[in-house]
């Protein structure tokens, strides 16, 4: 009975599903190399190397960003690739209206050694051009190109498609003990030579089963980034000890646009404190990653790569300080600090393909592939079995009718 009610659970959630799969298995595995086709399709809003320079800090380029656009406030610098500088920019208000400036594009690119800008844009639209191609295929990634909408419906196909993996799993094992791994093994492999329903059918189960733990991985970091603030912090910290700062850090009860310390003060006050965490945990700072200044909470936010991240580039070493003051309000280290935050973390540069290289990213652009044939093949085995079963119910319709004509006419 129990087995008979996971199987109807596990046809209706992959079917629910399927659509949505696909479109992250698609956008998944052409994110595995976002850098590579950025600069192949929008080589314009990327700078020429020049390695006998050092790049500009990035209180240096968030100063030239608002002189550059001076109607423009800017947010925050991210320094996460080596040939390009990411600026977030907000209106500044406009003392004639009382109302921000409309300025039209929410980002600044910049050339990381001179601070020139390289392109203006709303991350995303496509009406901008190729320079938002790759960012709308990320935005279709993670949340179907319909903002909070959808960043919910994809959390929520996380979360069902985690639960699933377990349901799955539990579908393959055979019925009893007796001669368990001997009747367990045809579920591991593909049948040779069979048909196009056995070979869908063995592709679904093996390919699931192999790569089952990697999928649970993906799964979960995938409500991870869409339930961060909910359900993950929940499961999280009902098993380890976890912290983040959107609930660690608490909201003023009014924004402060302007604080008291300037990109300049605040980048100081932050490699002070980031040199002194060094100091007490034993990591050394590689380079810097971010600067940014949150409103909200009154606080800005410096981050850095260091040799506690685990991922190949950018980095998750982080602390938040007082706009005002400059004092420390919170740390939070990639690893080694709490158990949740470094899980956390290792599903993170995983599900970015940001940790192991190159081989790594080959790997999770196949497995997008893989999420994708797992879709198909979930609906092609429904589909057969449904129109199994009709033609079943059709024979013995049609068995009985015959039956009660022959008996009518039975002189």
């Amino acid at each position: 009975m129990a087995r008979r009610f996971f199987t109807w659970l596990h046809r209706w959630a992959g079917l629910a599903m399927t659509i949505f799969l696909v479109i992250v298995g698609l956008t998944g595995s052409l994110l595995a190399f976002y850098s590579e086709l950025d600069h192949l399709i929008a080589p314009q809003i990327y700078a020429t190397p020049r390695s006998a320079m050092a790049p500009l800090d990035p209180a240096t380029l968030a100063e030239r960003a608002e002189a550059s656009v001076p109607e423009a406030r800017v947010t925050g610098v991210w320094l996460w690739y080596p040939d390009q500088v990411l600026v977030g920019v907000t209106g500044r208000v406009d003392p004639a209206t009382g109302k921000p400036y409309t300025l039209g594009f929410e980002q600044l690119l910049l050339d990381p050694w001179t601070g020139k800008e390289l392109g203006r844009r709303n991350w995303g639209d496509l009406s901008q051009g190729t320079i938002n191609l790759l960012p709308f295929i990320y935005k279709l990634h993670y949340a179907l190109a319909l903002d909070m909408t959808g960043i919910w419906i994809l959390g929520i196909v996380a979360l069902v498609w985690t639960l699933d993996c377990f349901i799955g799993f539990y579908l393959t094992l055979p019925v009893g003990n007796h001669g368990f791994w001997r009747r367990w093994k045809p579920a591991w492999q593909i049948k040779r030579g069979a048909g196009a329903f056995r070979l869908n059918f063995d592709l679904h189960r093996a390919g699931g089963l192999w790569l089952w733990a990697v999928l649970l991985v993906f799964a979960w970091s995938s409500v991870y980034m869409n339930l961060w603030d909910t359900v993950y912090t929940w499961a999280t910290r009902a098993v380890l000890e976890y912290h983040a700062p959107w609930t660690d850090l608490a909201d003023r009860s009014k924004p402060r646009e302007s604080p008291r310390l300037g990109w300049r003060e605040a980048q100081a006050a932050g490699e002070k404190l980031m040199a002194a965490e060094a100091s007490t945990h034993g990591f050394a700072v590689d380079a810097p990653v971010a600067l940014f200044y949150d409103p909200d909470k009154g606080l800005y936010k410096y981050t850095v790569r260091s040799s506690l991240d685990i991922q190949d580039h950018r980095g998750r070493t982080e602390l938040f300080l007082d706009g005002d003051s400059g004092a420390l309000v919170l740390v939070l280290l990639p690893t080694g600090q709490y158990a949740g935050n470094t899980f956390t973390s290792w599903i993170y540069a995983l599900h970015m393909g940001n940790i192991f290289g190159l081989p790594w990213r080959v790997f999770v652009c196949l497995l997008g592939l893989v999420i994708t044939m797992l879709s198909v093949t979930g609906v092609y085995i429904w589909w057969k079995k449904r129109r199994a079963r009709k033609f079943s119910k059709a024979s013995r319709e049609t068995g009985f009718r015959d039956a009660r004509i022959a008996e009518e006419h039975v002189p």
